[in-house]
């Protein structure tokens, strides 16, 4: 892989500093920033505001490659004249999580703070949140139907979030070449039913009405895949693989086992990277008898997945952000017929999200900081960081 040179940062750097960045109106529409200086200054029940920036940056492999990508950074509460400075080259993968309740009014900007890398492209972006009910296409993302986000520009989405569930959200401007290179992150809504104790619960994957979705703690976990092929052509200006793209570095959360279990966000070594762009771990952590919700979400462009958990079954309570439940008899006074099931794994292709709970085995079954399962994939060929043996869909499932 050609590493970037001096003399390529200086270039990107001499564009900037010669009027490229100044000139750059950043604008966001949040309510709860009164001064319009881009800080959240009041609360506002039931109102969210989050500011992302679209441009590129680096990630290290789980074997320890570094890999140009593109992506999503977080910039909310930054001054509006200090967002370029902090998105070019900030690209995070996965893209930051977007989080809400149900009932929610949700302000989401994107500026577009192009590619430093890249300087000869002009790719616009949006954001696609998958599977949410817009009552407009003009928010969809889809670039036949809505608005994108031209470089330089800032675009605010506004959200009334309806339907609680787990979702997942990405570019969809040249989808499928934006999708492998990065822009893409879990998106998930808590019911309204949460805070209600419900069968010794007061957190819920989807409003059941009778706690059958309660749980102790709750993990978001997305699969997805990088070529490395498709990644270096892309940054050595090359063109660039679609026929022949073949995800070699599988992940969960944007990491490759080990790195799925290290707590800590990951910064990719200079000269690529100065910031962590690797922010969120897959390790899922539990006490004796908790249960815990899996929020699984797949955005592959290649490949279905199936996960297993050895040692604990799964309860798949919900499918494509939907509770597993039979229509009620009385208009929602009764809960309709549990269609949950149980499972010792789950299959899931680009674009499908499924929702599981663990039951952790209770004292004396296991012993706190030494019980240790495994969620990992069982296609056997995306258990490796690409020739690198026993990485790739793996994470560790702790008790402590």
């Amino acid at each position: 892989m050609r590493r970037p040179t001096g003399i390529t940062f200086l270039v990107v750097a001499l564009g900037f500093l010669l009027g490229a960045s100044p000139a750059f109106p950043v604008k966001w529409e949040c309510p709860l920033d009164t001064n319009g200086d881009g800080i959240r200054d009041i609360v506002i029940p039931g109102v969210k505001c989050m500011h992302l920036a679209a441009g590129d940056g680096f990630v290290t492999m789980g074997d320890g490659t570094p890999m140009y990508i593109l992506g999503f950074a977080d910039v909310t509460d930054r001054p509006h004249d200090n967002i370029m400075a902090s998105g070019m080259l900030g690209a995070n993968f996965s893209a930051p999580t977007i989080t809400a309740a149900q009932n929610d009014v949700l302000y989401l900007t994107v500026t577009n703070v192009g590619m430093a890398m890249r300087p000869d492209l002009f790719d616009g972006h949006t954001v696609h949140w998958h599977g949410f009910p817009n009552a407009s296409a003009v928010f969809d993302g889809v670039p036949e139907v809505s608005l994108a986000v031209k470089m330089g520009a800032s675009l605010s989405y506004f959200y009334k979030v309806a339907t609680p569930g787990t979702f997942m959200y990405h570019c969809h401007m040249e989808v499928v070449e934006h999708m492998q290179m990065g822009m893409l992150g879990n998106l998930y809504v808590t019911p309204a039913q949460d805070g209600t104790p419900l069968g010794g619960f007061t957190t819920f994957a989807y409003n059941d009405g009778d706690g059958t979705t309660g749980y102790d703690v709750a993990y978001p976990i997305q699969i997805a895949a990088f070529d490395p092929a498709f990644h270096n052509q892309s940054e050595e200006v090359q063109p660039l693989p679609f026929a022949a793209m073949d995800d070699r570095y599988p992940m969960l959360n944007g990491r490759g086992y080990p790195d799925t279990v290290n707590p800590d966000p990951i910064v990719t070594a200079p000269p690529d990277g100065v910031t962590p762009s690797q922010r969120l771990p897959a390790l899922i952590t539990a006490a004796a008898g908790q249960r815990v919700l899996l929020r699984i979400s797949s955005l592959s462009t290649t490949s279905f997945h199936t996960l297993e958990s050895a040692g604990i079954p799964m309860r798949v309570v919900g499918r494509d952000a939907a509770l597993l439940r039979g229509p009620s008899a009385d208009n929602g006074a009764t809960p309709g017929i549990d269609l949950s099931y149980d499972a010792n794994s789950v299959t899931v292709g680009g674009g499908q999200s499924t929702d599981v709970l663990l039951q952790i085995p209770q004292l004396p079954f296991v012993v706190p900081g030494q019980t240790t399962y495994f969620l990992y994939v069982r296609e056997l060929e995306h258990m490796n960081n690409d020739e690198d043996r026993f990485g790739g869909m793996m994470t560790e499932i702790r008790v402590q």
